[in-house]
């Protein structure tokens, strides 16, 4: 007998990315007398889309899980760009940021943009880590002074002539290959590791993770390190594709990453989510922009549409914890 207990967690999630979409696909059939779904390039153009902030949002749904809050990604990325950027500039770039930088190893800016992230990341965690303020609290202080050091490190010039080897990065699926890399990678973390057991008992109670023997204000670091990392790295994929650095890249990434991660299931109370219900919440952001364009609906209206989906996913994560909490 089918039970629909044995569906997994992310089915309805799923079912609801499925609707979105055929319901895109009548409307525009309706509206301007075109098949949403019909064009393969507009579905590629809405993979491309996702994937950048989709690779934040498989650091920031591991912050979550412990209970915390990363608001500093899309600054972080544009930071790790810039700095990459000034990294990977061509050897006969026609006058360069930083000509001291020219022609290095496609290895140097990668490593660079990377350390950035790395390095943004392991003070968001040091601080909620070993402060007691709030992770809210410390990652918005870290947007706020991430996104002016990006603007002060070139004086807010661009940084364009990238080498070709850097800008291969970001052409063809390369970007949509990282993005299902990094999710396959941190998905078998989660569910096989310790460090996975160990992010899953933070965010389930953090004072009985301690009593566990589990070192919080380390494993708090690592995640936080982790999720910076990421962001360092949709910094990288992103100025590559774009074949240029600029302070301003990544704006709201952030925002639309936390969204990803709440729509795809992952509660804000922590202790539970998965990398492939954010994977799903991604694509359904990345639907929903697209179809919202493809009707030619103005992009003020796609963000009421966004925040509206964003409260009705937390209103009903609220009404799941009351209904575990009587079951208890």
């Amino acid at each position: 007998m089918f039970k629909r207990a044995n569906l997994p967690a992310e089915a309805s999630i799923f079912a609801v990315f499925v609707g979105i979409a055929v319901l895109f696909e009548i409307l525009g059939w309706f509206v301007v007398g075109k098949s949403f779904l019909g064009n393969v390039q507009r579905l590629e153009i809405i993979i491309l889309q996702v994937c950048i902030f989709g690779i934040i949002a498989v650091g920031v749904t591991q912050v979550i899980i412990t209970s915390g809050i990363d608001l500093s990604g899309g600054a972080v990325l544009a930071l790790s760009a810039m700095v990459a950027a000034s990294f990977a500039q061509s050897a006969d770039a026609f006058a360069p940021i930083f000509p001291q930088f020219l022609g290095l190893p496609i290895i140097i800016p990668i490593v660079v943009g990377l350390s950035v992230g790395a390095a943004c990341g392991w003070i968001n965690g040091a601080i909620t880590a070993y402060t007691g303020i709030p992770s809210f609290i410390a990652t918005l202080g870290m947007l706020v002074t991430a996104r002016a050091v990006a603007v002060i490190y070139t004086e807010g010039q661009p940084i364009y002539s990238l080498s070709d080897s850097f800008t291969a990065i970001g052409s063809g699926a390369w970007p949509v290959l990282i993005f299902f890399i990094v999710a396959v990678i941190f998905h078998l973390l989660l569910k096989h590791t310790v460090y996975g057991k160990h992010t899953y008992a933070i965010g389930s109670n953090e004072r009985a993770a301690r009593v566990a023997g589990i070192n919080v204000r380390r494993h708090k670091i690592m995640v936080y390190t982790i999720a910076g990392s990421l962001s360092g790295l949709a910094g990288v994929v992103m100025c590559s594709r774009a074949t240029i650095a600029q302070s301003g890249m990544g704006t709201m990434y952030e925002l639309d990453a936390i969204s990803a991660v709440v729509i795809g299931g992952t509660s804000l109370f922590g202790g539970r989510g998965r990398i492939t219900g954010t994977v799903i919440g991604v694509c359904i952001l990345g639907v929903i922009t697209s179809g919202f364009t493809f009707l030619r609906i103005d992009f003020y209206y796609q963000e009421i549409v966004k925040g509206m989906i964003i409260v009705g996913a937390v209103m009903l994560d609220q009404r799941r914890q009351a209904q575990r909490r009587l079951r208890a």
